[in-house]
């Protein structure tokens, strides 16, 4: 039976904490900025926690 590898860019977006929750980066920052308002903007900062079932694909992924 093989090794299961690391999905690489599953890492690099997430991250597991010791609890066991899934934090990732949030969307809608990138680009069409300009007709975001500052407060939206800045709430979009850091990570946020994901959902159930969400956490559990993400698990899979980064399983090594």
């Amino acid at each position: 039976m093989p090794k299961k590898k690391t999905h690489k860019s599953s890492t690099k977006r997430c991250k597991v904490t010791a609890s066991g929750k899934v934090l990732a980066t949030r969307a809608a920052k990138r680009h069409l900025a300009s007709s975001k308002s500052r407060k939206r903007k800045r709430n979009l900062r850091g990570m946020a926690v994901l959902s159930g079932p969400e956490q559990k694909r993400v698990k899979k992924l980064l399983a090594s």
